[in-house]
């Protein structure tokens, strides 16, 4: 039998619930704004970062890759993302932003305040630590 979370604990994890839905609900704003699920937003944001197959965007995002596929096809139909043969294994194709692709993804990425504004209220010591404690909790090795 689990034991019991003590009171502190069950608060953070409720406080860490609401960050998270906030979160989510922010992010589907961001991506309705510039006409995208928040699905394909999360896609695109990815994808903006390091050009990648689509089991691998599966596996980060949890998804199924038939999932991702759809997202792309969306995506690619916009104009904002394309597959390209992978350098490395032709026989393997790599999903890419788009020009337009990647800026539409760093608007995104700008206009999402709710994470930037609370955020800014804190030290940048207090933001390290937590950072260090995110990391800590996901089993992340600190940068």
């Amino acid at each position: 039998m689990t034991p019991r979370a003590d009171p502190l604990t069950v608060e953070v994890v409720d406080l860490i619930g609401t960050v998270v839905a906030r979160y989510y609900e922010e992010y589907e704003h961001a991506a309705a704004e510039h006409s995208l699920t928040g699905a394909q937003a999360r896609v695109l944001s990815l994808l903006a970062v390091e050009s990648l197959p689509m089991r691998r965007v599966a596996q980060r995002l949890k998804c199924e890759p038939s999932n991702v596929t759809g997202i792309v096809d969306r995506l690619e139909a916009r104009g904002l993302v394309e597959r390209r043969p992978d350098p490395a294994d032709r026989r393997v194709k790599l999903a890419a932003p788009t020009d337009e692709g990647a800026r539409t993804a760093e608007r995104l990425r700008s206009s999402l305040d709710f994470a930037r504004e609370p955020l800014g209220q804190l030290t940048v010591a207090e933001r390290t630590l937590l950072k260090e404690l995110l990391q800590r909790m996901l089993g992340l090795a600190p940068e």
